[in-house]
């Protein structure tokens, strides 16, 4: 076996054996759960001396048995069963706990949904860690909603959906639950052009029998539909990049694979487009090592594939994802651009972007050469492998009663062409496209996606176009030449920027032409086969923005006609209400529609108002969608979901629409959010200001906090009207007012630190000028995002207690029991 383990996601938990091993007074309280209850606690001493405070000013820790505390919480407080304390539980929201300093003996409470679902999630970590007993610091219960948010999005979720593919976890992540063949067993398919792998590979199967660890070759042709058809009888994953690392005892060669990151829990494999917005929170976070392996990733799939791959799995060979590898690689280039080795991690990037952009995207059936434009066409034959058999049942059925045979068999005979439906080819045809696209499903793409060159595609591919231009101009001297092993058929071998230059400009001019709507002030959709625009109103249309398509007046014209019709309660939605229709029984709503919301969305319209100077809605923007986001994480155990329904005020993560929504099921704690709005939540902090973010602190909703700027006197006020349904002192409210009454006199305050053109003059990046190299300036660190807690909380333990320990999540507005909606 290698000689090295790999990390696994998800934490270990620990044995009760080291059950005597007690946190140090001194620990960090917002230390990660691996220190904070993990092995390098050291002895602890309940009565020992810590830090010296001032009388009622020490941080209040409580003593907890974990089992019994867990026990009487749930008992108390989780009245629907389902392991999770939110404000759809009836408990009295309250729980005394006794405190450290007096051995358990003096007791305080612990009031509301926030605090209580928190010490939920504290008590199962502890657990989780093998903790029986636990001194647990009250700053983790009453913390800073936005700042805890962040903090577990860097310290437990990245580290929880991180993979590595290679000998030490190759039995757990090869299983595929998508695999209905008769014999489920792991399989690994190596590129020709990769032998140390498959030598590799073969020798674990060699020295671990009971893995049942297939190991074979792919085809010399591994994108040929057919093959792909007759692999998904062993459907198995796809190597992706290693290092090598020092030989074994034996003397074999050793490799370890590069490290990625999951869209989610359930997920092994590396995703195509996730990644990309993934590693937009990576690089906030100081992860560039993730996010380098990523790229190196990509480009070994480019290479050995064809494509960046919608996943490495055997059954997408055929199937690619919107590309972002140019400005991904950009964007991690220049946070390592200081090694050694950066020039030559750029070269290889564009090297494998062009050979993606001629081999996937300029080239047939994904062409378009009468438009000019590209489109989302995959190869494939037969019924998607990786969805369950009955999935497409409403679909097929008709055909298999036609035929007077059953489903599996009608599947069987269609697949293999022993029966020929030219109906059901065309039907699979836009199917797979609305998969490669990324927006599966809408009614946007529903049988017509292979027709269409949609707007997000061809704004990424005049990104990848300027990208390579700029590159290859300032970093190759304006020659860039082309190894053997990254042409494509017909390419030349050396790249200069003007070709690149004179691709965008044509790709602009024909934007212009057949997708802008002047009047609508949006781009559409572009239908090859009528010749038409498709009229849909989708948030992808701000894409042109974020890639530079725009002009200044387009992009004013978008701002004033466009925004409006998207811009909702939590930030943009995917379409219109308008052009989505009517939906019911008959016509279901579909996920990448209205009313739903997504990262990607958000994230690409955000960066796109700031290159072109509207900074103001940017942010405005981004404080709703981080609202709802702190939003429902407060009022719901710490939730962070897939997708959620923008529209909705309360609960905006519960979505019924197809596929369900990943990450809200979960037993006591989330343990891994989801990996593109993980990077939203981080990344959009980046963009508000420091009193936004005391706001969101406070679960301030975008309309009061607006109200407070312009000094509203009554804007607070209403706000904060407690509950009506649970008993708050009145020293509780009035610390709560006290509290936003800060937060409305720093944003007064804030208000004139504007110039006339609403330009602020406090430090905050405004990445609206070009860089020479990238078209957009990458976003500065803040390190204000920690600034607004003790403004706000106060430092003292009777404060934070007081103004946010107050029943129902510190008396937040927009609560389901007292907002006035």
């Amino acid at each position: 076996m290698s000689s090295q383990k790999s990390e696994l996601p998800i934490h270990t938990k620990h044995t009760p054996a080291d059950d005597h091993r007690k946190v140090s007074l001194n620990l960090d309280p917002y230390a990660p759960a691996e220190v904070y209850y993990g092995d390098s606690h050291s002895p602890r001493k309940v009565g020992g001396k810590g830090r010296t405070y001032s009388a009622g000013n020490a941080p209040r820790r409580f003593l907890c048995d974990v089992d019994e505390t867990l026990k009487t919480l749930l008992m108390r407080e989780d009245t629907d069963h389902n392991i999770q304390i939110t404000i759809d539980d009836h408990g009295p929201k309250t729980i005394q706990l006794g405190t450290a300093a007096s051995g358990g003996y003096r007791h305080f409470d612990v009031r509301g949904t926030y605090m209580l679902s928190n010490l939920l999630q504290e008590l199962t970590l502890a657990k989780w860690y093998g903790r029986k007993q636990i001194v647990l610091d009250e700053s983790r219960l009453n913390e800073n909603p936005v700042n805890r948010f962040a903090r577990l999005i860097k310290d437990q979720f990245w580290p929880n959906l991180t993979r590595r593919i290679d000998g030490g976890n190759i039995a757990a992540v090869a299983r595929d639950p998508k695999d209905w063949s008769k014999d489920p067993h792991p399989r690994m398919y190596i590129p020709r052009g990769a032998p140390e792998q498959f030598q590799y590979y073969t020798r674990i199967a060699r020295q671990h029998p009971e893995m049942r660890l297939e190991v074979n070759y792919l085809s010399e042709d591994p994108s040929n539909e057919e093959y792909v058809r007759d692999l998904n009888e062993a459907p198995g994953l796809l190597a992706v990049a290693m290092e090598r690392i020092a030989d074994t005892p034996e003397g074999e060669p050793d490799f370890k694979g590069l490290p990625f990151v999951v869209p989610g829990g359930r997920f092994n494999e590396l995703y195509g487009w996730d990644s990309y917005m993934e590693t937009l929170g990576l690089l906030v976070n100081d992860r560039e090592d993730l996010c380098e392996s990523m790229v190196k990733h990509f480009c070994f799939c480019i290479r050995h594939y064809g494509k960046i791959l919608n996943a490495n799995r055997t059954y997408y060979l055929c199937r690619s994802q919107p590309p972002f590898l140019t400005d991904m690689a950009l964007r991690v280039y220049d946070r390592i651009k200081h090694k050694p080795h950066a020039l030559q991690f750029l070269k290889d990037a564009i090297l494998a972007a062009i050979k993606d952009y001629y081999g996937t995207w300029m080239s047939a059936p994904r062409y378009d050469p009468e438009s000019g434009l590209s489109r989302y066409v995959p190869g494939g034959l037969g019924v998607p492998p990786e969805t369950e058999s009955t999935h497409f049942i409403h679909v097929l059925k008709p055909y298999a009663d036609k035929h007077g045979i059953t489903h599996d068999e009608f599947v069987h005979a269609y697949n293999y062409g022993h029966v020929v439906e030219p109906e059901l080819d065309e039907y699979f045809l836009h199917d797979r496209a609305v998969r490669e696209s990324g927006h599966d499903t809408s009614y946007r793409l529903e049988r017509v996606a292979a027709h269409l060159g949609t707007i997000d595609l061809n704004s990424l591919l005049y990104k990848i176009e300027c990208d390579i231009a700029r590159t290859i101009r300032a970093f190759f001297n304006d020659k860039l030449d082309i190894p053997a092993e990254w042409q494509s058929p017909g390419q030349k071998n050396v790249e200069v920027s003007s070709t690149w230059d004179r691709r965008a400009k044509k790709r602009r001019l024909i934007m212009d032409k057949l997708m802008w709507n002047e009047e609508k002030g949006m781009y559409f959709d572009y239908n090859t086969v009528k010749r038409e625009q498709t009229g849909y109103e989708s948030a992808t249309t701000f894409w042109a923005m974020w890639a530079g398509v725009a002009t200044p007046q387009q992009a004013q014209a978008m701002v004033q006609k466009a925004l409006p019709r998207f811009e909702v309660h939590g930030g943009l939605v995917s379409g219109t209400e308008e052009s989505r229709g009517p939906v019911g029984l008959s016509r279901p709503n579909r996920q990448w529609d209205y009313p739903f919301g997504w990262a990607p969305q958000q994230i690409l319209a955000w960066t796109g108002f700031m290159r072109y100077g509207y900074d103001e809605e940017a942010q405005r923007l981004a404080y709703r969608w981080l609202f709802m986001c702190t939003k429902a994480f407060v009022d719901f155990n710490g939730v962070v979901v897939e997708k959620y329904n923008v529209t909705q005020q309360i609960s905006p993560h519960k979505v019924t629409a197809e596929y369900g929504n990943q990450g809200s099921d979960f037993k006591g704690v989330a343990t891994e959010g989801f990996g593109w709005v993980n990077a939203s939540y981080v990344y959009g902090l980046q963009i508000v200001t420091a009193h936004m973010k005391r706001a969101l602190g406070a679960v301030t909703p975008w309309d009061t906090f607006q109200r407070m700027v312009q000094g509203d006197p009554l804007a607070a006020q209403e706000a904060f009207e407690p509950p009506i349904h649970v008993h708050v002192a009145a020293h509780v409210q009035e610390a709560a007012k006290l509290k936003h009454d800060e937060i409305f006199h720093d944003a007064r305050a804030h208000a004139h630190e504007h110039d006339g053109n609403g330009h602020e003059h406090n430090g905050h990046p405004v990445p609206g000028d070009l860089h020479e190299l990238h078209s957009h300036e990458p976003l500065q660190h803040s390190n204000e995002s920690t600034k607004g807690h003790q403004a706000t909380y106060g430092d003292s333990e009777h404060e934070q207690h007081d103004s946010l320990g107050a029943a129902e999540s510190y008396i937040h507005p927009g609560h389901a029991e007292f907002s006035k909606a």
